[in-house]
C-alpha cells in the first residue's frame, strides 16, 4: 500500500514537471516569421502603389530598399530561431533525464534510510503518547507480583539473626534503628518486597522527620523489588527526595532511569550525562549509567561522541609542557574555539557548554563567558539539573556571584 501511494506521488509530481519541459519545445509561432509576412506585403503595396501612379518611380525605390533591409533581418532571425530550436533538444532530454534521477533517487534514498510503513511520529503526539503511558503503567504492587523472587544462599546463622530481629521489630514497631537494620537485612536476603515494606513503615514512623536520603532509599528500594521498574509510586519518592535535595546523585540516576522508562530519554540523557561529567569515577551509579546512555541517546536521536578518538598523546603533553605562555594560550583558545564553533552549531550536553563558561573563565574572557551563560540559560531553560550545572560553571568563571 505505501509504494502504491508513493508511486502515485511521484506521477502527479513527475508528469507536470515533464510536460513543462517537453512544452519548450513544441512549435510556435516565431515573431520573425510574423514580421517577414508583413514586409512582403509591404513590398507588394509599394508595386501597386506604383502601378496605380501613387508613388514615383524613385520612391518606389527607396521605399523596396527599406523593406527589402527588414525582411531580410527578419529571415536572419527567423534562422536563428529554427537553429535554436534544433539544438533546444538536448538541454529537454538532459532535463528529463534529471527529473528521472531526481525522483528514482529519492525513491532509493528512502529504501535506505527511511522507514516504509511506519506511521507519522509527529513530536505533539509522541509526547502526548509518553504522558499516556505513564498514567496507565502498572503500580508498585502488580509489579512487584509480575517480578520473579530472588534466590540467594543465606547462612543459616545469619537466616536465625534476621528472624530475631523481625521479631524485635514487631514488638517494638515504632524502633527506627531496628527498622533501619531491617530493611538493610532483608535486601541482604533477596527479600526486596519485605524489604519495602519495612522502609515504608519506617517513613510512617519518621513522618516530617523523613530526609531526602531517606525518599531516596524509599525509591531504591521500590525500583529494586520491581526488578528495575520504577512505579508512580517509587517515582513520586523520588520527587519527594529531589524536591529536599536536588543534587541527589542516586535520586537523579532514578529520575532518568524513569524518565527513559516513560519515553522521554531525551531529558534522561541529559540528566545521566550531567552525572557523568560530575563523577566521581568510582560512583556506583557510573557503570549503571555507562551502561545505558548509549541506547538512551539513540532513542533520543542523539549522536554520542566516537569513544575510539584518540585524546593527546604523551608527546602531546611533553610538547604542551615545553611550550612558553603565550604558545600555551594561544593552543588553548584554539580548542576553546573549537569547542565554541560545535557548540553554536551543532548544539551539545550541559556539561559541554558548563565546560566552555569555565574555560574561557581560565582565559580571561568573562564577558564571553557571561555570553555563553546567558545562551545556555535559554537552551537548557527546562532542565533544572542542567541550569544547576551551568550555574556554578558561571560561578567558577566569575560571571555569577
Amino acid at each position: 500500500m505505501f509504494w502504491l501511494v508513493a508511486a502515485g506521488v511521484i506521477v502527479l509530481v513527475g508528469v507536470p514537471m515533464a510536460r513543462v519541459l517537453l512544452q519548450q519545445g513544441t512549435p510556435v509561432a516565431k515573431a520573425a516569421e510574423l514580421d517577414m509576412g508583413v514586409y512582403k506585403d509591404q513590398l507588394a503595396e509599394v508595386e501597386r502603389d506604383l502601378a496605380r501612379g501613387v508613388l514615383a518611380q524613385p520612391e518606389a525605390e527607396a521605399a523596396r530598399t527599406e523593406v527589402a533591409r527588414r525582411l531580410l533581418a527578419a529571415d536572419k532571425r527567423a534562422q536563428h530561431e529554427h537553429s535554436a530550436k534544433a539544438t533546444g533538444r538536448g538541454p529537454t532530454t538532459v532535463a528529463l533525464v534529471m527529473v528521472a534521477l531526481a525522483l528514482g533517487g529519492s525513491v532509493w534514498l528512502y529504501s535506505v534510510v527511511g522507514a516504509p510503513g511506519m506511521p507519522d511520529m509527529p513530536l505533539q503526539a509522541r509526547l502526548e503518547a509518553a504522558k499516556t503511558a505513564r498514567e496507565a503503567r502498572p503500580d508498585q504492587a502488580t509489579a512487584e507480583a509480575a517480578t520473579p523472587p530472588l534466590t540467594l544462599e543465606i547462612e543459616p546463622q545469619h537466616a536465625e539473626l534476621v528472624e530475631k530481629l523481625r521479631q524485635a521489630v514487631l514488638k517494638n514497631p515504632t524502633d527506627q534503628t531496628g527498622l533501619r537494620l531491617l530493611v538493610d537485612n532483608e535486601a541482604r536476603l533477596g527479600n526486596l518486597t519485605a524489604a519495602r515494606a519495612a522502609q515504608q513503615q519506617l517513613m510512617g514512623v519518621l513522618g516530617d522527620q523523613a530526609t531526602p536520603d531517606d525518599y531516596t532509599d524509599l525509591g531504591e528500594i521500590m525500583i529494586l523489588a520491581a526488578g528495575g521498574y520504577v512505579s508512580p509510586q517509587a517515582e513520586q519518592a523520588l520527587v519527594h527526595a529531589l524536591n529536599g535535595n536536588p543534587q541527589d546523585p542516586r535520586a537523579r540516576y532514578y529520575s532518568g532511569l524513569s524518565l527513559a522508562q516513560t519515553g522521554r530519554p531525551d531529558v534522561a540523557f541529559r540528566m545521566w550525562d550531567g552525572l557523568l561529567q560530575e563523577g566521581p569515577p568510582d560512583a556506583p551509579w557510573i557503570p549503571l549509567i555507562q551502561s545505558q546512555i548509549g541506547a538512551v541517546a539513540r532513542a533520543a536521536g542523539i549522536v554520542l561522541p566516537d569513544p575510539s578518538t584518540p585524546g593527546p598523546s604523551a608527546q602531546d603533553v611533553e610538547n604542551a609542557d615545553a611550550m612558553t605562555a603565550a604558545e600555551r594560550n594561544e593552543m588553548i583558545g584554539g580548542m576553546v574555539s573549537g569547542l565554541a564553533e560545535r557548540l553554536a552549531t551543532e548544539g551539545g550536553t550541559a556539561a559541554e557548554w558548563a565546560r566552555l563558561i569555565r574555560a574561557y573563565g581560565v582565559l580571561g574572557e568573562t564577558a564571553r563567558a557571561d555570553a555563553i551563560w546567558q545562551e545556555a540559560k535559554v537552551t537548557f531553560a527546562s532542565d533544572p539539573d542542567a541550569i544547576a550545572l551551568l550555574r556554578t560553571a558561571a560561578q567558577d568563571a566569575e560571571v555569577l556571584q
